[in-house]
């Protein structure tokens, strides 16, 4: 299964859906939450990212303060992957490392660094109009 990403714009407040194939894969393999790197590989240049989570082939969320790429049985009392119901209630779920392995299937990120073109117009996602005023 490929790897996509949901990329956010906190300037604009849009998110965009990119699609990885094998070389983009390769390049976010083995990187941890956290990581800020440069967007270049997915076609945003002089943009700069950060991995903020994500979920496996199964829906089990990533959490940041989980070293490495495997899924662990944590027990949890607040945070990413348990919302208590009963004040003081904890419970035992499944949660995935930080580190994105070949078993993600969607990693979540966000624009940290801006280029001077727009991400619409980068990522080939401008509306038609703007397209033939050019």
């Amino acid at each position: 299964m490929a790897i996509k990403m949901v990329l956010a714009d906190p300037r604009t407040g849009k998110s965009y859906k990119i699609d990885f194939d094998a070389t983009k894969e390769k390049t976010i393999i083995g990187k941890t939450i956290g990581t800020e790197m440069d967007a270049d590989f997915v076609g945003l240049s002089g943009y700069k990212m950060k991995i903020t989570g994500g979920c496996d082939k199964s829906g089990f969320v990533m959490r940041a303060d989980l070293p490495g790429p495997a899924k662990r049985k944590i027990l949890g009392a607040t945070g990413i992957g348990f919302s208590p119901k009963i004040n003081g209630q904890r419970r035992r779920k499944f949660i995935r490392g930080s580190e994105i392995s070949s078993d993600i299937i969607q990693v979540n990120a966000k624009l940290t660094a801006f280029g001077n073109a727009t991400v619409e117009k980068l990522l080939g996602l401008e509306p038609e109009e703007a397209k033939a005023e050019e």
